[in-house]
């Protein structure tokens, strides 16, 4: 489908590598290449007894690594030259013995989980992996050719000490489409329940393999291990993989987070889903609709980075974890780590659906049940709607959670249609209206509304109260959880507290010449503050120290030009989004339209002072130096 705008889906963020020796590389037949090289290297003085090269291909769960093993067999074959290759699944424990273990993670839930902090990596192989591996790798010594482990946890299971290491990435966008095909989550099997199988990466794979992907690079960056023969690998695109040392990685991401930077934006198609962004965004035609556009939800999204001529897909949270007080600045820092605490995305229910009346967990809640250090606070900005379009918000005077909740089971068992407005607050939307939702408000959209969503990055934290009796996509009933609400709507934020505060009344707090920035959204119990920059001309601006982002909420175009480096100076269109990092300082906006323009902008509340730092999380670069 060709978008209805410029619209970027794509987004290419520009480093400046051109004095620098060049370190990017790509290419299945280039990667071949450089291990035939360090085979000749290792044995060029060698006439009889050649020695056999180890190499050891670690990465993330789903990343393809079919072809680059295929084309390396084929090489090793043409030159003669023994092969052989293992594969870090074949040393998984049995799944019923792993779901057994991790049981108290996965749960009996099918959509929440614990998240596990306190899981280490090698937990997931079996107790003589190890001796196993160790064994051959010494016998595929005597082959005098090239040994290749790979899959997840490879460094953890290394049998010596490797000649190359190489760490394929692959983002969590690709893992969700190879889940829609029936790959489960890492060492589960196969999967046909698409929620389950997101649950399970959510609260035991990914905090347990994103971790150990950190570990990985700082082990085998910033310590005695450091050397060129340690590789990050871009494997998003398997038929052409892009690579480069560990230590070049590092002065990439550095670069990027003194710069404004665009995300990928993620989209995804739901059942309440509208046809706005998919015509919009250009999205495939054979898509029914599109519900979300992540843009940004700092675990889910990567970033294109342009470097020497070559497009390097990385994730956001490998950019955060690199530079986070460079990003976020020093106040935020301390109150979050290096979790990017706010997030943008669409709802997008133009021509669509009703959202189900959901409420997001109170901050205890989230903490004691599922291990999460930061719950759902939310808002809707009303970036487009149609004519009779409404949004629901807060209880009605009188009405109780309790009341709600048994009003729900009652229609449900009636399977009679509940008629929300007796008991939830019903407005009609207008564009620019912002509505404030704090964790224990009821809320949702109905139809035919474009919701720019700004909150606070979690997003699967909702608790689905009623669904208007309808099936997933899936064909399966979509998962109430009128338990979890029932503990977490918050009486008190019914129609006079929606009325008396929930519901943006806009202040002007400056102005520059014709151009004006009003205070939209501020409370104490939201983390976030939101703000609108009715732009004519140019408008100067500083980070103060903390990060600001903005999304072109109406208007053609418009450029950020940092006043320190003219030359890293961006461009975006409507609907798209730029995060500015706190070290940048001062910028100017520029209006590249022949309107004005109007772009929302959100930062950290100046007056939220609460830290939300993720739990603890287990290292495993100590099980690094086992194996050494």
């Amino acid at each position: 489908m060709k978008p209805a705008t410029p619209f970027q889906s794509h987004p290419i963020n520009h480093l400046d590598f051109r004095n620098h020796p060049l370190f990017m590389k790509n290419g299945i037949d280039s990667w071949c290449s450089l291990i035939m090289s360090a085979y000749k290297q290792k044995n060029q003085h060698l006439v009889q007894e050649k020695r056999s090269i180890f190499i050891t291909l670690d990465g993330t769960h789903g990343a393809g690594f079919d072809k680059l093993l295929g084309k390396l067999q084929q090489t090793c074959e043409q030159e003669g030259i023994a092969f052989s290759c293992d594969s870090t699944s074949n040393y998984v424990k049995p799944e019923a013995e792993l779901r057994a273990e991790m049981a108290p993670y996965l749960t009996d839930n099918r959509a929440f989980g614990y998240k596990a902090t306190d899981v280490r990596p090698i937990q997931y192989f079996q107790q003589d992996a190890r001796p196993a591996l160790k064994k051959s790798a010494l016998e595929f010594e005597a082959m005098q050719g090239i040994y290749v482990l790979h899959g997840p946890g490879a460094s953890l299971l290394e049998g010596q000490t490797p000649d190359l290491r190489f760490y394929a990435d692959y983002s969590r966008e690709n893992q969700q489409r190879r889940h829609a095909r029936h790959m489960g989550s890492f060492g589960l099997g196969s999967s046909n329940d698409k929620v389950e199988t997101y649950k399970n990466c959510l609260f035991l794979e990914w905090p347990v393999w994103e971790t150990y992907r950190r570990d990985w690079l700082a082990h085998y960056t910033h310590s005695e291990h450091s050397d060129n023969q340690a590789y990050y690998m871009d494997l998003n695109r398997p038929e052409e993989p892009v690579w480069l040392p560990t230590a070049d990685l590092v002065n990439v991401l550095h670069k990027a987070s003194r710069q404004p930077f665009r995300v990928k934006p993620f989209f995804a198609p739901g059942i309440w889903g509208g046809q706005y962004l998919k015509e919009l965004c250009g999205l495939p035609d054979e898509w029914p609709n599109c519900a979300w556009s992540f843009e940004p939800i700092a675990p889910e999204n990567t970033l294109l980075l342009r470097v020497q001529d070559i497009t390097l897909e990385v994730p956001f949270t490998l950019l955060m974890e690199s530079a986070p007080q460079e990003i976020m600045g020093e106040r935020n820092a301390r109150l979050f780590g290096d979790y990017f605490p706010i997030r943008f995305d669409y709802l997008d229910t133009m021509q669509g659906g009703e959202l189900s009346l959901q409420v997001h967990p109170l901050q205890e809640y989230a903490e004691s049940r599922f291990n999460e250090h930061m719950t759902q606070q939310e808002s809707y900005y009303i970036m487009r709607n149609a004519p009779g379009a409404k949004v629901y918000l807060g209880l009605k005077e009188g009405i109780s959670g309790g009341r709600l909740l048994a009003a729900v089971e009652d229609a449900q068992l009636r399977e009679e249609p509940l008629e929300l407005s007796d008991y939830v607050n019903e407005y009609y939307s207008q564009t620019g209206d912002l509505y404030l939702i704090p964790p224990g408000t009821v809320h949702c959209s109905g139809r035919d509304n474009l919701v720019l969503e700004i909150s606070s990055t979690t997003w699967w934290f909702t608790f689905k109260i009623y669904d208007y009796l309808r099936l997933d996509a899936d064909g399966k009933p979509r998962p109430m959880n009128p338990e979890h609400a029932r503990h977490n709507i918050n009486d008190v934020m019914n129609t006079s507290a929606v009325e008396n505060g929930l519901i943006a009344q806009p202040t002007v707090i400056r102005r520059q010449g014709s151009s004006s920035e009003e205070l939209l959204g501020q409370r104490d119990d939201l983390l976030f503050q939101v703000s609108r920059l009715t732009l004519h001309e140019t408008w100067n601006a500083d980070t103060q120290g903390e990060f600001v982002m903005y999304n072109l909420v109406d208007g053609e175009r418009v450029r950020l030009v940092p006043a320190a480096d003219e030359g890293a100076a961006v461009e975006w269109g409507y609907a798209e989004s730029y995060i500015v990092p706190a070290c940048v300082g001062e910028y100017r906006l520029e209006n590249l339209s022949g309107s004005p323009c109007t772009l929302i902008a959100a930062r950290v509340n100046p007056e939220w002072n609460h830290p939300l730092l993720p739990p603890s999380r287990t290292s495993g670069t100590e099980s690094f130096h086992v194996a050494e």
